[in-house]
């Protein structure tokens, strides 16, 4: 930081304007994204070519950045998610240039935007208004919806074909939770013949049989000429991206293997595809030629490229829109040019009163793991373990000694990667060095990886966490091994809880932020796409496996907590309910543990924010409730 700034830190790295979820309007001359360079996030339209920037919205979107935007079919409008106070109970509204909104689909549940009719007469919204998420068709001007699928397992997305007349969508029918297939149909169909899934389904829905059964294939975008899907399968264990040919029942593989790739779209004239490629904890940008089959990664620093969740990434048939950042940059808003790869900085990072020499670089490192660590005492009993090469990101602060921030990732399907973190940075900034681990679990190193934590939540992959901490200890004499806590959120907030009773040994304090800690009552209470996507797939049911969902929650283990535990929850989480937190906290109450600053454990409910938040003032709330708890437990220089 500015050795003149007099700005508090923690205000001055909250309020460091983010920009997010940005998409090419449908002629490709203008870019919408959320940005809260004004102090709130807001909509704003970039004109490309001239480099104007128009503020479209004055308080009327979420003031979280959750959820990704997409243009209407006219580029008159822009559609966005809505809910009340981060519960992620979305409505989805449209707004133009004025600020005056339209509400486009409303119900009492989560809906999603998956994709705009290209006619403009409608838009496909993933919805689970009727228990499971599922795909429907809202009218665009009038009232009428459509219910398209009515599968008992989640449809996570969907895309139109070029005319609108037939949809691609991805979902699973087998009785293996790991598996997931392309299908196609009629849109037409589906609406008179359908839903597909459904009991009286006799639509043409049809299963393209991407993959084997029990992989997962999943459809990307649509070619520009109708004929051909851009899909992703990883039968072959590392995920590839293909070209199915829809005249032809036949799919063309890109790539060969050597690295995990995810499809990300076709280019504007359906000459090429551009992908993924991830390698070791760097994402890479690739573009694969469809005439030749070759491949070039674009010329960009080492560090991670994001085309976002949704919307479009093609400016024109020689430029794409994309995100790139590095441990010590935010996110610059970038145009590539191909032909001569070129970058042109459409939005640059503002930085604030900080450098990038202010920031903790990432250094990369792997370890060896069986899922044992030698602070095993406390564990759950387990069979034998394999044992895998774990990759790891380690931020030193600088600090000697140094306190560590053990920092489980969320997910568990997640990783964590070269990128601009700013939960990280703010640690670093108060001297405490940051390890993160890539458990098994964790996406990038292919199905195997991922599939290693299945039926073991709450096993191998919280060893790892541990030994890596264990590998950093005996490698790295600078860090302070009585200063060492974990701290994490979502799946890392039930890592942060899981390492506090299985390995005690290990920690001085720990953070639990939205995590999990009963992990029946989280079957029952979450939303139902993440009962059957998430909790079937990794544990089965609770009728099922009982003693693992009893023997995998933090609750059950309790009374081994023996550090200072800070516990917080949004109030508002519909993913991970707040329920979670209060039970722990019931729980400790009952073993009598004291609560308190200076007692046992202390806890915090979070106003108006729901599953975290990208809002400016929320972001600093969360980031002095941490520093303080930290400077107070764990005193020293």
């Amino acid at each position: 930081m500015s050795q003149d700034s007099e700005q508090d830190p923690l205000e001055a790295l909250a309020a460091l304007p983010t920009l997010a979820h940005p998409t090419v309007s449908p002629d490709g001359d203008r870019v919408a994204y959320y940005h809260d360079v004004t102090g709130r996030n807001e909509l704003h339209v970039l004109d490309v070519d001239s480099g104007e920037v128009t503020q479209w919205s004055d308080g009327e979107v979420p003031r979280n950045a959750r959820w990704f935007l997409q243009w209407d079919a006219d580029g008159d409008r822009v559609f966005f998610h809505d809910d009340e106070g981060g519960d992620e109970q979305n409505d989805i509204r449209a707004i133009d240039a004025d600020g005056d909104v339209e509400t486009v689909a409303a119900s009492e549940a989560q809906n999603t935007l998956h994709d705009v009719d290209p006619d403009g007469e409608f838009v496909v919204v993933g919805s689970s208004r009727d228990g499971q998420m599922n795909c429907y068709r809202h009218a665009l001007g009038g009232d009428d919806v459509t219910q398209l699928t009515d599968y008992d397992r989640a449809v996570w997305s969907s895309v139109l074909s070029p005319d609108g007349e037939r949809i691609a969508y991805t979902t699973n029918e087998t009785d293996d939770f790991d598996n997931r297939d392309v299908y196609v149909a009629s849109v037409e169909s589906l609406a008179a013949d359908g839903p597909a899934g459904g009991p009286d389904d006799h639509s043409d829905a049809r299963n393209l049989d991407i993959g084997e059964t029990g992989a997962e294939a999943v459809v990307a975008d649509w070619g520009p000429d109708g004929d051909r899907l851009l899909v992703s399968d990883n039968t072959e264990d590392r995920t590839r991206c293909g070209v199915y040919d829809l005249r032809e029942d036949t799919v063309r593989w890109l790539g060969d293997l050597a690295f995990e790739e995810h499809p990300e779209c076709f280019g504007d004239d359906g000459e090429y595809v551009v992908a993924t490629r991830v390698r070791d904890a760097s994402v890479v940008p690739v573009v694969y030629d469809l005439d030749s089959g070759e491949s070039r990664e674009l010329d960009l620093p080492e560090g991670v490229a994001d085309f976002g969740l949704a919307g479009n990434s093609v400016i024109d048939e020689d430029r794409i829109l994309l995100q790139h950042t590095t441990p010590t940059r935010r996110p610059d808003l970038l145009a590539y040019d191909l032909r001569d790869d070129t970058t042109e900085t459409l939005v640059e990072a503002d930085h604030g009163p900080f450098s990038s020499d202010d920031f903790a670089d990432a250094e990369y490192f792997t370890f060896d793991s069986d899922g044992v660590p030698e602070a095993d005492a406390e564990a759950v009993a387990h069979d034998p373990y394999e044992t895998y090469e774990i990759g790891a990101l380690l931020y030193d602060s600088g600090q000697r000694p140094s306190p560590l921030v053990v920092n489980p990732h969320g997910g568990p399907r997640g990783r964590n990667d070269k990128r601009f973190d700013l939960y990280t940075q703010v640690l670093a900034q108060q001297g405490y060095s940051v390890l993160q681990v890539n458990y098994r679990g964790s996406t990038g190193r292919g199905r195997e990886f991922i599939e290693a934590l299945y039926d073991d939540w709450g096993g191998a992959e919280q060893g790892d966490v541990a030994i890596g901490l264990e590998e950093v200890i005996a490698d790295r004499e600078w860090v302070d091994e009585d200063r060492i806590v974990v701290f994490g959120g979502s799946y890392g907030g039930y890592s942060a809880y899981w390492q506090l009773v299985q390995y005690p040994s290990l920690y001085d304090a720990g953070v639990a932020w939205i995590g999990l800690t009963d992990l029946e009552e989280m079957y029952e209470t979450t939303m139902p796409h993440y009962r059957t996507e998430l909790m079937e797939q990794y544990l089965g049911t609770p009728e099922e496996n009982p003693e693992l969902y009893r023997e995998r929650s933090p609750i059950t283990h309790a009374e081994n907590l023996a550090a200072p535990l800070f516990m917080l929850h949004g109030v508002n989480d519909s993913r991970v309910p707040v329920s979670q937190a209060r039970l722990f906290r019931d729980r400790l109450d009952e073993l009598g543990y004291d609560e308190g600053e200076d007692g046992d454990f202390e806890y915090q409910e979070l106003g108006e924010e729901g599953h975290a938040s990208s809002d400016i003032d929320q972001k600093e709330r969360m980031f002095r409730l941490l520093v303080d708890f930290l400077d107070r437990r764990i005193a020293g220089d």
